[in-house]
């Protein structure tokens, strides 16, 4: 079956952000977990990952090992050992390329030259600058940066992305004009973040055209029914949680 997926209009190429629809995995994983690092059945995500790849209509899907790292690497080919990432890019026909999350924002990126990337983009990787590093490496490759389309996808957002001081210090230490992305929360000492604006700001400082931006909507946190949410499992004092996996491939052969 194929799972169902969201879109992003602006992307011309076979991608999805996919959610726990469609997916076999049981327990705390119900669904479509993508992720091969989780406690689920390894047997199970590989059907899943299956589905995906199907989906984008390729037999092969690559994901990397994230940490919240501003590392982008390109890949031409099924790498044989484990990647260590949080952002890939490839211009390789039927080799769809994704990123895991369960609350941090996945964006996907195509250009006119055939480049496609996917990018993991925590608040620390986003802070740290994964999104820039996905960018310099298409632009490294030949993609012009004002013909680069880039999609947010499902993701903690505010109103329900409560932070700390902490959080804010460390944000508007890096970049005081961020201020604006922060609100007063319902909790005492507790703030609203809108990393969904700071996303796409970066993205914008970092050359792509605001009109060239799209975001797909939806919450993981206030819709763990459809969305694996890492938060929602602490809530819940889960022993563990699911992937959501977010792909794009660069052509069909």
């Amino acid at each position: 079956m194929t799972p169902p997926h969201r879109r992003a209009d602006r992307l011309d190429v076979p991608h999805g952000f996919f959610g726990r629809d469609g997916g076999v995995s049981q327990g705390v994983y119900r669904g479509l977990n993508g992720g091969p690092g989780s406690g689920d059945d390894p047997e199970a995500v590989a059907v899943n990952r299956a589905r995906v790849a199907e989906a984008l209509g390729t037999a092969h899907l690559v994901t990397a090992y994230q940490t919240h790292s501003a590392v982008a690497a390109y890949i031409d080919r099924v790498p044989d050992e484990t990647i260590k990432a949080d952002a890939l890019v490839t211009d390789k026909p039927n080799l769809a390329i994704g990123v895991l999350a369960a609350d941090c924002v996945p964006v996907l990126f195509s250009s006119a030259n055939g480049l496609v990337g996917a990018a993991h983009a925590g608040w620390r990787g986003s802070l740290g600058g994964i999104l820039e590093a996905t960018l310099d490496l298409m632009a490294a490759r030949g993609a012009a940066r004002d013909a680069i389309t880039a999609a947010i996808g499902p993701c903690l957002r505010a109103p329900a992305f409560e932070v700390g001081d902490d959080l804010i210090a460390e944000v508007t230490g890096k970049y005081p004009e961020a201020a604006r992305f922060f609100t007063p929360g319902d909790r005492p000492g507790k703030s609203i973040y809108d990393h969904v604006a700071f996303v796409a700001w970066r993205l914008t400082e970092a050359g792509i055209d605001a009109r060239r931006i799209e975001d797909v909507g939806g919450c993981t946190l206030t819709h763990p029914e459809r969305w694996f949410s890492y938060r929602e499992s602490r809530a819940k004092n889960a022993s563990d949680y699911g992937r959501n996996l977010s792909a794009i491939t660069a052509a069909q052969g």
